[in-house]
């Protein structure tokens, strides 16, 4: 009896300690931190959503870089494409080109000490991006930089879910083919992901180049209507909340993981009882564990309201993007759950263009096409394996 008191105070105290780190670590943190939502701008963009097609026309613009390049990844993975990748800074760097990389510390702790020693004899600057540190240690090591951002030569830009690794080109062993939604801009619009990259860049390594002319080049405005948003564990429940609110026919949500904060779910609950269309696509193969669990309480009371949930057959769904009637949609970093609301550093681009919002359109009827809709009574059905998953998963959400 003692033995098992004994275990019960250390999980006490390891759970209370863990609980008071993450929330004084986290309200420390918001205290330095700026969430932003840049001035509308016009920029011009693509959408790709094949990261073989994307990464063929962003290596492209890398090889031609003049003067800069500044990237920020979360995930670099050990493969040879991000071997490939890796040299391919090494040899701009070479060249006389600034090269930058920014990467997370967790998602990419496969990058081993020999590859950054490599590239910085090369002359690349390299940094990792909110490495574990004290006093709020828990915090520390649940906090991302889940930015996505490569600004080349001040002038080019793109922003979205892809990250560095063969999976991401479809040469994943099981997470393949895989679909994803990301951006490349040229216009006003490359100064704010620049500014975002410059700013996170000087979080990291006390290095302030925010003001540095060079980087900021004079830019013509382009023809597509578009703002940023940018927030580090804050502010994003309100802007998707914003969204939500002024949708009228209907609402598509693409994300990798379902799981709204409580105020993100009540207003989905609160469009379909005004007649507003929701339909959600989710994969159907998860590449975490509990995600799908966790999702699946509120798909139970969402089909109920009359809700779609769609799961995508064909390979690994990691996209990040919301449509609100044919008047604006969302594409960025940030996926629909706790952990880009309330954990993450993210960067979400709202599009007001129509011509652009038409061509998401056309992306969205491809994956409800490789898609099929949940059973919702197959998810009510008993199942105890499934039942004592979802309790843990309800638990572990805002962590998922």
């Amino acid at each position: 009896m003692k033995i098992i008191t004994t275990i019960a105070s250390i999980f006490l105290l390891i759970f209370s300690w863990c609980w008071v780190d993450l929330k004084v670590g986290h309200k420390r943190y918001l205290k330095q931190a700026n969430n932003i939502k840049y001035p509308p701008r016009n920029s011009e963009m693509t959408v790709f959503t094949s990261g073989k097609i994307l990464f063929e026309d962003y290596i492209k613009e890398v090889r031609q870089a003049q003067d800069s390049i500044h990237i920020l990844f979360y995930i670099v993975k050990n493969d040879k494409f991000s071997k490939d990748f890796l040299k391919l800074l090494q040899s701009k760097a070479e060249e006389g080109v600034e090269v930058r990389l920014l990467v997370d510390w967790i998602g990419s702790k496969g990058m081993s000490r020999q590859t950054i020693q490599e590239l910085t004899e090369s002359g690349v600057h390299f940094s990792f991006s909110f490495k574990p540190k004290l006093p709020f240690l828990f915090y520390s090591i649940q906090k991302r930089n889940h930015r996505k951002i490569s600004v080349i030569d001040g002038k080019i830009g793109y922003l979205g879910g892809f990250n560095i690794g063969k999976e991401y080109i479809n040469q994943g062993e099981k997470l393949n083919p895989w679909r994803d939604y990301h951006l490349k801009m040229t216009g006003e619009g490359v100064k704010d992901l620049q500014e975002v990259f410059l700013s996170d860049w000087f979080y990291d390594t006390n290095e302030d180049y925010r003001g540095t002319p060079a980087y900021f080049p004079t830019l013509t405005p382009g023809t597509q209507a578009h703002q940023f948003v940018v927030t580090n564990g804050s502010d994003l429940e309100q802007s998707l909340t914003h969204m939500i609110r002024q949708a009228t026919k209907k609402i598509i949500i693409g994300t990798p993981y379902f799981i709204p904060s409580e105020t993100l779910f009540q207003e989905l609950r609160e469009a379909l009882a005004r007649n507003v269309s929701v339909t959600v696509i989710v994969p159907e193969i998860s590449d975490h564990a509990l995600v799908k669990e966790a999702s699946f309480p509120y798909f139970r009371v969402l089909i109920k309201d009359g809700a779609e949930i769609m799961q995508f057959q064909r390979g690994f769904y990691h996209s990040k993007v919301i449509l609100i009637d044919d008047i604006m949609c969302d594409i960025g970093t940030a996926n629909f759950d706790k952990r880009s609301c309330f954990l993450n550093s993210e960067m979400n681009c709202i599009v007001f263009d129509r011509t652009f919002i038409k061509d998401v359109e056309k992306e969205l009827a491809v994956d409800l096409a490789e898609s099929k809709p949940l059973n919702g009574d197959a998810l009510s059905s008993m199942n105890v394996v499934r039942s004592a998953k979802e309790s843990l998963a309800s638990i572990l959400s805002p962590f998922l």
